[in-house]
């Protein structure tokens, strides 16, 4: 059951991916209490601002592509075959470009990413996501 929600996880991130605005629709339920938090942002709440969101980043963006680490996936109610709730935390390693004085320039980035899908009856759907940029301090070892 779980590999059918991940298999939406993962067509979230094709959708940024290629800029594909009705998979992005297609992969929301469609509720006034939906919620997703991009990296230092306010929490957006609601599918229509949420896909406001994701269609304007997308328009926005040259290039994007998203390596996935860290993933775990817990399913609620736990021990249950059938669960009605997929939790899926990830770190993002972000590879995005664009052009930048007529030179293609790249950027990378990390985020720290919560989602919460849930079952419907057309399959897993995103309830919520909220994703936490990852500050890279060095080394923080005890001797200073």
């Amino acid at each position: 059951m779980t590999e059918a929600a991940l298999a939406t996880h993962r067509a979230f991130y094709d959708a940024v991916e290629t800029g594909d605005v009705d998979l992005m629709a297609s992969l929301w339920v469609d509720d006034p209490e939906t919620s997703c938090v991009h990296p230092g942002a306010v929490p957006l709440r609601g599918t229509q601002a949420v896909l406001r969101s994701w269609t304007v980043l997308m328009a926005n963006v040259g290039y994007i592509q998203f390596f996935l680490t860290e993933r775990e996936v817990t399913a609620l109610p736990p021990n249950d075959d059938d669960p009605s709730v997929v939790v899926i935390t990830c770190t993002e390693n972000i590879l995005s470009g664009g052009e930048a004085t007529g030179a293609e320039t790249f950027s990378g980035a990390k985020a720290v990413c919560t989602s919460i899908l849930v079952r419907d009856g057309a399959g897993w759907k995103f309830w919520s996501r909220h994703a936490s940029p990852v500050a890279e301090i060095g080394n923080l070892d005890s001797e200073g």
